[in-house]
């Protein structure tokens, strides 16, 4: 008998190729749905209509980002500013017998009143000029004149003279019996924590004079201490 001969491996698989494309062009929806365009062992097959090679849609990612660290932002604790408290000085060293002392320095043109112990008042003040200047010492507060004239002639200057003078005042509280008075002098209130303009009392506003005259005692102690006005002796 006559042996057949075994088909060659190549025809196999051209006859395999022909029966896909057959298949293929047949059911074109088939094809179109899963089209095969590559057969292991042979070269790509291209089909019209069909891509060679189907590359599956790959959705971008975007790619991710290390943060950069960032310094947090320190709040800062506002500081409160405190204003420094005026300059008080000490209280004079003198017995009193109201409670009430009083000290005028003139370094600082102002007077300072204590009630038992306590800083109850302090004004501005304008005391004898370098022609007619306060002396210094410890003061008692004598008798009040809700208002009066001041006359130089009753220490010896006479009122026509170029340095007499008789003026009206108001809240007048006397301080010594040679004529040195705490009262009000409207007409000095521009001198009055800056410079001596007086002839030797101690000038403060109406308003300042009124409340010495409407609460400080008579026998009260007010201590003038700073001027070039020598040593008070009297009293």
């Amino acid at each position: 008998m006559r042996r057949r001969k075994r088909p060659r491996p190549a025809r196999r698989i051209t006859g395999v190729a022909v029966g896909v494309l057959a298949v293929v062009l047949a059911f074109p929806s088939v094809a179109s749905a899963a089209p095969v365009t590559v057969i292991p062992g042979l070269p790509p097959v291209e089909i019209p209509g069909l891509p060679s090679v189907i590359t599956p849609k790959i959705t971008p990612t975007a790619p991710k980002l290390t943060p950069t660290p960032t310094t947090p932002k320190t709040t800062q604790t506002p500081t409160t500013t405190r204003k420094p408290k005026p300059w008080v000085p000490a209280i004079p060293n003198v017995r009193t017998s109201t409670g009430y002392v009083a000290l005028a320095l003139d370094s600082k043109h102002t007077i300072y009143w204590w009630h038992n112990g306590k800083l109850v008042r302090q004004m501005p003040i304008s005391m004898g000029s370098n022609k007619h200047p306060t002396p210094n010492g410890v003061y008692h507060t004598k008798e009040k004149y809700r208002d009066m004239y001041m006359d130089s002639s009753t220490y010896g200057v006479p009122i026509d003279s170029p340095e007499g003078y008789r003026t009206y005042v108001e809240y007048a509280t006397r301080m010594s019996w040679d004529g040195i008075f705490i009262h009000g002098a409207p007409w000095s209130e521009a001198q009055q924590g800056n410079s001596n303009v007086s002839h030797g009392c101690i000038n403060v506003t109406n308003a300042y004079a009124k409340w010495v005259y409407d609460n400080v005692p008579q026998g009260t102690p007010i201590v003038v201490r700073g001027t070039i006005g020598g040593q008070y002796t009297g009293d």
